[in-house]
């Protein structure tokens, strides 16, 4: 159940007035691929695990779901009449249950990276947006590297020209290096967490504002290049000198992956005899 944070009739600075005895607050911040780039606030109710005394205690919030469910009953789809049982929850519950990396589904084909990021399990993520859980550094580095997006060029869908970011098409597939030594996943954390960093210097600034071309700072530059070169070293010594030069070493290896564990002899065929 989603709610902007501008038009709810009972939410202060993004969150609900409850009551002091009240130990938790049903409402979360919901990301979307719009309030993940261009650094908006949106506010949902997230009442998957809410008490019934507790929720009783809050006629808004009831009224609230009163409305959804009349929504959902009055709807020509049988499936959404069937969810009206469940007024409290979201028809379709995508959140992990601990930290996660968002991927929007959808990004400009300008930027040279895709703006991912790091999130807890109490930010709500939307269906306009991709999450890989059990999130750290170490995979967001790799993801938000120069190999990956080389790879999500030449693999993903497109939405006109843009990029459309499929998890089974795109991060399903994408060989991730192996054999990589401690010291080499060290040093791509090191390089992630440089490139959090240097975002977080610009804090009145979106993703959007510092993911383009023409806009991006700098030192966010010279972290990306460090963080992709970091991510090179695990794939293998020799640099890449070109774009071409990437995806022909990626597709070589996902043609590895991909390849049967057991070669299938094929029969000879016997020639028979000419009859006479």
């Amino acid at each position: 159940m989603k709610l902007s944070k501008e038009r709810s009739p009972f939410l202060r600075n993004g969150k609900m007035r409850l009551r002091k005895s009240q130990s938790r607050n049903p409402s979360k911040p919901f990301i979307s691929a719009d309030e993940f780039l261009n650094n908006k606030k949106r506010w949902c109710f997230w009442l998957k695990d809410i008490q019934p005394n507790e929720f009783k205690s809050l006629p808004l919030l009831t009224k609230k779901v009163e409305a959804v469910k009349k929504f959902r009953l009055a709807s020509t789809k049988n499936s959404t009449v069937q969810w009206a049982q469940f007024p409290t929850l979201f028809t379709e519950i995508r959140q992990p249950n601990n930290d996660y990396i968002i991927l929007p589904l959808h990004s400009s084909e300008n930027r040279k990276y895709i703006p991912i990021g790091l999130f807890n399990k109490n930010n709500i993520v939307a269906n306009s947006c991709s999450c890989v859980p059990n999130a750290n550094l170490y995979i967001f580095g790799i993801l938000t590297s120069e190999m990956h997006m080389t790879w999500v060029k030449y693999v993903c869908g497109r939405l006109k020209s843009d990029y459309r970011y499929s998890n089974t098409i795109v991060y399903n597939n994408y060989p991730f290096p192996e054999n990589v030594s401690d010291k080499q996943k060290q040093k791509v954390e090191t390089a992630a967490q440089t490139v959090l960093d240097t975002r977080a210097k610009y804090p009145d600034s979106s993703l959007a504002d510092l993911y383009d071309p023409l806009t991006m700072p700098p030192d966010l530059v010279k972290a990306h290049k460090a963080l992709d070169k970091a991510v090179d070293l695990c794939y293998r010594p020799q640099p890449f000198v070109s774009e071409l030069n990437r995806i022909e070493y990626l597709f070589s290896l996902y043609e590895a992956l991909s390849a049967p564990l057991f070669k299938v002899e094929k029969k000879k065929r016997s020639r028979k005899k000419d009859s006479l």
